[in-house]
């Protein structure tokens, strides 16, 4: 995938980690056992996921991953499924211990899972070059056709705008639903959808890999979000949760994080302190 490879700074190398057996010690037995753990993904958000043609996940949360399966002396394999409710509904049956995300955290989904929140996002737009539909903010967005994937926080918040639109007697805001990402920006640069509403990272990789084609707008917005985190997800109260928790302090500590972060152009996603179910909304 060659856009894959332009996405990143590959003079960056990332160290190797020497096993943490206090934090070891802390997995369920049956993962220590196991010898490995499954993270479970959507098949495309990058720059953070990435699967090649190859079938192999690249990107800041594979090389995370990779990093924590060193420092819990475990592998760490990755499972594709379609769209976030069957990632999601797969954690919840056990069939993957966990998913490295990011994922949206929010109270609604709080109920049913732990957020080991480790990123810091904003979501914007991405529209056609020249921004031809004058989308600036969430409100521009009456009249629209706005594309989103299914299932995510981005759909509750355009979904609820549409509904905002009507009763406010402005021109109809026309949901697009998508399972993933690709599809999604394709809506736009095919002119299907006026824009993509979705998380800043991932619509800036897309961007740099349309050409000319495409660029961001509404940047610097609230758009319908307030503080919002993302992390990788556990089933509620796991132990797994405060492991990882522990894992990602320790790469944080030891500069690790860091280095990921920049060689996938997304330091100002980073935040001070990784925990445990940090968003409020």
């Amino acid at each position: 995938m060659q856009g894959a490879a332009q996405a990143q700074d590959q003079s960056i190398q990332i160290p190797k980690q020497k096993v943490d057996e206090a934090l070891r010690a802390k997995l369920p037995e049956t993962i220590r056992s196991a010898g490995k753990m499954i993270s479970v993904n959507n098949g495309s958000f990058p720059p953070y996921e990435i699967v090649t043609d190859a079938n192999k996940m690249i990107g800041a949360s594979a090389d995370l991953s990779e990093a924590l399966g060193e420092l819990l002396g475990v592998k760490i394999e990755h499972a594709t499924v379609n769209g976030l409710a069957s990632s999601l509904s797969g954690i919840a049956a056990g069939r993957f211990q966990f998913a490295m995300g990011p994922i949206g955290d929010f109270k609604s989904r709080q109920e049913a899972n732990d957020f080991v929140d480790y990123v810091r996002e904003y979501v914007v737009f991405a529209v056609q070059k020249g921004n031809p539909k004058a989308i600036n903010s969430l409100e521009d967005s009456c009249g629209k056709k706005v594309a989103v994937m299914s299932a995510g926080s981005a759909e509750k918040v355009i979904k609820a705008q549409a509904e905002k639109c009507a009763a406010d007697g402005k021109p109809a805001l026309e949901v697009m639903s998508f399972t993933d990402q690709p599809t999604s920006i394709l809506s736009v640069r095919s002119r299907r959808a006026d824009a993509f509403f979705s998380s800043q990272a991932p619509l800036t990789y897309f961007v740099q890999q349309a050409k000319g084609d495409l660029e961001l707008a509404a940047i610097g917005k609230a758009n319908g979000f307030q503080d919002l985190f993302q992390g990788a997800v556990v089933p509620k109260g796991s132990p797994l949760g405060e492991v990882l928790v522990g894992g990602i302090k320790a790469l944080k500590a030891n500069g690790t994080y860091a280095a990921i972060f920049k060689k996938w152009g997304i330091e100002n996603n980073m935040i001070d302190e990784p925990g445990i179910n940090r968003s409020a909304n």
